[in-house]
């Protein structure tokens, strides 16, 4: 088997593999750490680096299977876990200048389960400064770039992940998500992704208390993103915010026969790119033909929507950085000292003024989801911009006219205002430039399960991508 079909192996064969005795960790390590050394001037969407540590635990792992002890969920798998979270005696650097020498004293929860259930962390993922862009370059790190078309944005927050899953450099990967940072880059990645309902899976204080921000997996198929999500879920004792019971996914689904689907393109306001507009009107059809009834809706939602939940970013997330201006404002990136400048003018009226329009939101979509199983809609308006876009400065165009250029090219900040909707992203194809488009999948609250029964349905009648010459990058 050659290092590119181990590379972009699924993660859930590679276990039946290990399992069976046919492949090694240590294999797939091996295969792992050579296309993330050949492929990190090209795309650099690694930060830092275990992979001395990461074959010794591979290593570990290959004798657990071979005399066949008890094995955890994800034994022996290479995964990119998201340069914001925690490992308790390794940096964390958040994409800044300002993190440099900062050791962690403790492991994040996600990171914890994921150790615990055997993954190896073998690298982390970029990020933008702080997770605040939908594009991921840093003053840190670089600019990461997308295997696809290295002239254009993996997307961002996570765009690492995304990256580092497109590349093959990773088996699974972890994102967050507070304004569409694992949705994004999914989209424009060819990946699928999951923001779960709040509170469904643990996160850092204090930004485990704010409703718009979540965690969840990055994968390059269903199956393989329900098998992270189910290490990540749950509760914990140090996030009053997690649900009970945890909710564990099931991997076999009944067909959609029958099914209702809503279908908005623009969600009322936004404007649409005409190859993520083809690209959506052809994953309509293969709702279709798997027996569900796509019909398009509208949700009487307008310019407000985008406005409020950028309000509601720059009051609560652009806050937290607005203590850093002072005496580290030159060190920051320009998109970075813009939010936090934007949150310092933010007014609490401002705030309330965003619950209002959430609340208004979820009237009509409530109601909505009540006729129908799930709301389907394209995830970025724009298949990506380019790799080094700046929208503290750039601006950006759709069919001729000028949207926001922070985060009006996608389509991904409405779920988070309405946080307790589980939103997954899958691939509806490609852009004429060569970049992945999405489409995202909302299901009622709290209702994971109906979101994935319509991703495995879709993804099922599609195809992987990944799984050939003709569905991976040319690297």
């Amino acid at each position: 088997m050659s290092d590119l079909d181990l590379c972009y192996m699924p993660a859930n064969k590679a276990l039946q593999l290990f399992r069976a005795k046919k492949l090694s960790p240590v294999e797939l390590m091996q295969a792992t750490i050579r296309r993330a050394e050949a492929t990190k001037s090209s795309i650099n969407c690694l930060t830092f680096t275990y992979f001395d540590q990461a074959m010794a635990l591979a290593r570990k792992a290959e004798a657990k299977y071979a005399r066949g002890a008890r094995t955890g969920a994800l034994e022996g798998l290479p995964i990119g876990i998201k340069d914001e979270s925690y490992i308790k005696g390794k940096p964390t650097s958040h994409g800044s200048l300002l993190t440099q020498g900062a050791v962690s004293g403790h492991t994040s929860t996600i990171n914890e389960r994921i150790i615990k259930a055997g993954g190896i962390v073998h690298a982390r993922t970029a990020t933008p400064e702080f997770s605040c862009a939908g594009y991921t370059w840093s003053r840190r790190w670089g600019v990461t770039r997308n295997p696809w078309n290295p002239d254009f944005t993996p997307g961002g927050s996570s765009g690492g992940s995304g990256a580092t899953l497109a590349a093959g450099t990773s088996a699974i990967a972890t994102g967050s998500d507070i304004a569409g940072s694992i949705r994004i880059p999914a989209s424009a990645c060819g990946l699928v992704g999951f923001k779960p309902p709040y509170g469904r899976n643990p996160d850092e204080p204090p930004f485990n208390l704010d409703f718009y921000c979540h965690t969840g997996p990055l994968a390059r198929n269903v199956t393989d993103a329900i098998l992270l999500q189910n290490v990540m879920t749950g509760p914990s004792p140090l996030d009053i915010s997690t649900l009970r019971p945890k909710l564990r996914l099931p991997l076999d689904y009944k067909p959609i026969k029958g099914w209702r689907i809503a279908f908005s393109m623009d969600l009322g306001s936004f404007e649409v790119s005409p190859d993520v507009r083809k690209n959506t009107l052809e994953a309509c059809e293969v709702f279709r033909s798997l027996g569900a009834t796509v019909e398009e809706v509208d949700l009487g939602w307008g310019d407000e929507v985008l406005k409020s939940g950028m309000a509601y970013l720059e009051h609560i997330f652009g806050a937290s950085l607005a203590g850093l201006l002072k005496e580290h404002g030159n060190d920051m990136t320009s998109y970075a000292r813009q939010f936090a400048e934007d949150g310092q003018k933010s007014k609490a009226t401002d705030f309330v003024g965003t619950l209002e329009v959430a609340g208004r939101m979820y009237q009509s979509l409530g109601p909505l989801l009540e006729k129908y199983d799930v709301l389907i809609c394209p995830t970025n308006a724009l298949p990506a911009v380019a790799a080094e876009f700046d929208h503290s400065k750039d601006t950006v165009q759709i069919n001729g006219k000028t949207v926001n250029p922070s985060l009006g090219w996608v389509m991904t900040t409405p779920f988070n205002m309405l946080s307790r909707c589980p939103v997954v992203s899958m691939p509806s194809g490609r852009a004429t430039n060569g970049v992945p488009t999405g489409i995202q999948i909302v299901g009622r609250t709290y209702s994971d399960a109906d979101v994935f029964r319509a991703a495995m349905a879709y993804e099922t009648a599609r195809g992987q991508w990944y799984d050939g010459a003709a569905t991976r990058p040319s690297l």
